[in-house]
């Protein structure tokens, strides 16, 4: 060591280094893994700036647009797991020719008269003939009726049938417009099925097939209609279950044929 504190230089101009060569190599476990960290965090930084190459030339706005897509993807998975699946339309035969009961009895055809088909913001003309086959679920004011129309839905959704929902407003105390809207609150619950809506103004089936209007109870009635047009049952206040599914599957065939 130099007077002024500096080392002195070897024989080759350069300054002495005092090295440590420790006696044990586990003393030097503690740098070799602080090594090893920093080398892993520099190549973890090279990786995600590879990802991020593509979408540099965003700039600031690079993050917006992959949380933008994030978003869209889950949405998109949420919609069709949990959104509601449209019903196959089914194959419709001819009408019956001899029922064994009148038209809007069990037994007998569909009634005459025309109905409206609600179909979003749109709406047209639909024979009663044109429900079948299928399911026409009629719905009295304050029906609490969501989980029934849900498996209803689910059910002629598997056997490929319709399945309408009418309001009974022989009784009602509100407008139109908020019967349909309660309507359409009831279809949102069905997830299995899309029920179709349809407006009766002149509550034909209500009349036909409908509890009698002082009857105490809001309880749904279903009506069930076979291929060709013939009523085979009306169930009033329908629990869904493996013995009515089985029916609704029946729907496909003649019901003038079938038992009564």
């Amino acid at each position: 060591m130099r007077p002024d504190g500096d080392p002195e230089h070897d024989d080759y101009g350069l300054p002495r280094i005092d090295v440590v060569i420790p006696d044990d190599a586990r003393e030097l476990e503690r740098d070799l893994i602080a090594y090893r960290r920093e080398e892993r965090r520099k190549r973890r930084g090279r990786r995600l700036r590879r990802l991020a190459r593509p979408f540099e030339r965003f700039g600031p706005a690079a993050p917006l647009l992959v949380g933008a897509l994030i978003i869209a993807l889950i949405s998109g998975t949420l919609l069709t797991v949990l959104g509601p699946r449209s019903t196959p339309r089914p194959t419709v035969g001819p009408m019956a020719t001899g029922p064994a009961a009148p038209p809007g009895r069990v037994g007998g055809t569909l009634p005459a008269g025309t109905v409206t088909v609600l179909t979003g913001a749109d709406s047209r003309e639909l024979p009663l003939a044109d429900l079948r086959a299928g399911v026409i679920g009629i719905v009295p004011p304050g029906c609490d009726c969501g989980d029934a129309v849900a498996a209803l839905a689910k059910a002629t959704r598997t056997h490929t049938v319709r399945f309408w929902l009418v309001a009974d407003r022989r009784r009602a105390t509100v407008p139109a417009q908020e019967s349909t809207r309660r309507l359409r609150a009831l279809a949102g619950k069905s997830h299995e099925g899309t029920p179709g809506l349809i407006e009766d103004p002149r509550q034909v089936l209500a009349s036909a097939y409908g509890p009698a209007p002082g009857t105490n109870g809001a309880r749904m009635t279903a009506v069930l209609v076979h291929a060709d047009g013939v009523v085979g049952e009306v169930v009033r206040d329908p629990h869904p279950g493996p013995a009515l599914t089985a029916r609704i599957g029946g729907l496909k065939t003649a019901g003038a044929h079938a038992p009564g």
